[in-house]
């Protein structure tokens, strides 16, 4: 790969290595002789400071004095010599006072053009002392000298050779060791300005794994680089992509099988449900036809007359059993969607009018007042011979259950689209915790009550599949005085 990782981190240490020896050497070359200079000179002034104070206290001379100046002597390679007022030695480092001595003195009698503005800035007290760098003849060897007067007149010299190996070396590790520290930090800084961008990626790419492992794949590599790290982003967006959409789709499934889980337990407890309340419906009607059949059979009545009790008892029932059968057939087919809809255009209030017809004799035989003062026709788009059977099964139920004021009253409410029809019967309130279930197929308020007149537990149950397969609303609630149960219908714009 032409920008490999590999090949940056091996061109980067490389050249920090050879950057770092080249840089040392030129450092070294450039200013280990002006530092070795300089700390010479350091080193006489620190020397004169000393003796200036001890001049100061009177002690040049003592014992103190003079073992401290020939530890400084020894170790810093330093020869010295101090004059009084009257040219009287002092103090002298060096055995050979007459050499120190005189180069004091050619120091002051024997000055060179370019020392003459010095000097004379010397005497006239405008320095202490004079700081260069000369030959000496005799030795050949370089020295900076430091040479003038102290603060309490004394004149006084200071040498000290530029060739001491031992010092030079010393000096030269102590700039090596500045220059290396150096070297190294400014090393590391480069170096982790590198890596942390080499490994800024690398660090994107762990936290974009954390997330996966989280099954959070919203995380993208975003990277522009050309090396392994950009490749391997590439990659783990990919299989981000693989992984969210295998896992989107195990989840799917998963929902899918899950639904036809919770299906499949539906429809068994509905069969289950199902069958247990269509025996409990055959049950009576069968024993009481069973029964009357055979107490026909056995001769119980001999007479006309018992005869014809027991076989209208028989008749009754198995024309409850056939009217429930049928219902059921009607039912089944609505829910399974084989039953078709047949949509079209009628009246809805001379409907009503038949249905209220056909009710009638019920209605006269409990004495039931009958509400229904919609002398207009209202035109609907709707299956009229389903929308029939809700209304009738809406009357008969509320024929069954009125009470109080034996009202029933019938009403037809325009709205903005639609057109409601809603089914009053005056009489006891339903329980809330009854109002939804009443359209669950066998479901019955007052058990007793049902079986007397009949009742089966499917008519609501028709009502919802009918309305439901049409796609409009119904319900029930209910008023101070009863219930009321309704349905809408799609109202016709153009009548």
């Amino acid at each position: 790969m032409k920008y490999s990782i590999k090949k940056q981190f091996t061109i980067i240490f490389v050249a920090l290595m050879a950057g770092t020896i080249i840089l040392n050497w030129i450092l070294s070359n450039s200013f280990l002789e002006s530092y070795y200079i300089n700390n010479k000179i350091k080193v006489l002034l620190t020397v004169y400071d000393k003796i200036n104070q001890a001049a100061e206290n009177n002690e040049i001379g003592s014992d103190e004095f003079v073992e401290e100046f020939q530890e400084i002597s020894n170790t810093f390679n330093i020869n010295m010599i101090i004059l009084d007022n009257e040219a009287k030695m002092l103090y002298a480092t060096d055995n050979d006072i007459s050499r120190l001595s005189k180069i004091l003195s050619d120091k002051i009698f024997m000055v060179t053009p370019e020392q003459i503005e010095e000097v004379e800035a010397l005497f006239n007290g405008q320095k202490n002392y004079i700081i260069h760098r000369t030959t000496d003849p005799g030795m050949r060897n370089d020295y900076i000298e430091m040479w003038g007067f102290l603060d309490n007149g004394n004149l006084f010299l200071i040498r000290t050779a530029v060739e001491s190996i031992r010092e030079s070396v010393e000096i030269a590790n102590r700039l090596m060791f500045y220059i290396g520290g150096l070297t190294i930090l400014v090393s590391a800084f480069i170096i982790w300005i590198v890596t942390s961008k080499l490994t800024k990626p690398i660090n994107a790419l762990a936290k974009i794994s954390e997330r996966m492992i989280q099954l959070d794949f919203n995380a993208k590599y975003t990277g522009k680089a050309n090396n392994e790290v950009a490749l391997l982003g590439e990659n783990i967006n990919t299989l981000s992509k693989t992984l969210e959409k295998t896992i989107s789709e195990l989840k799917t499934a998963n929902i899918e099988l899950q639904k036809d889980l919770e299906k499949k337990i539906e429809i068994d407890e509905m069969r289950k449900e199902f069958l247990s309340n269509v025996s409990h419906e055959l049950k009576t009607p069968i024993a009481l036809i069973q029964g009357y059949a055979e107490g026909l059979k056995e001769g119980i009545h001999d007479d006309t007359e018992g005869k014809d009790f027991y076989c209208e008892v028989i008749m009754d029932e198995a024309a409850k059993m056939n009217s429930l059968v049928k219902k059921l057939l009607t039912l089944n087919q609505l829910e399974s969607g084989v039953d078709q809809i047949n949509i079209e255009r009628f009246d809805l209030s001379d409907l009503i009018k038949g249905c209220l017809n056909s009710t009638s004799i019920l209605r006269k035989q409990k004495a039931i007042t009958t509400i229904f003062d919609s002398k207009e026709a209202v035109y609907v788009w709707a299956d009229e011979f389903k929308v029939e059977e809700v209304i009738m099964n809406f009357l008969t139920n509320a024929i069954h259950h009125v009470s109080n004021e034996m009202l029933i009253e019938v009403k037809i409410i325009r709205m903005e689209h639609v057109v409601r029809v809603t089914v009053f019967n005056s009489g006891q309130l339903m329980e809330d915790n009854e109002l939804p279930r009443i359209w669950e197929k066998f479901y019955k308020v007052d058990k007793a009550r049902t079986r007397e007149y009949g009742g089966s537990g499917i008519g609501l149950s028709i009502v919802k599949a009918i309305m439901e397969s049409m796609n409009q609303k119904y319900g029930v609630y209910n008023v101070d005085n009863g219930v009321v149960f309704y349905f809408e219908l799609e109202l016709d714009y153009h009548e």
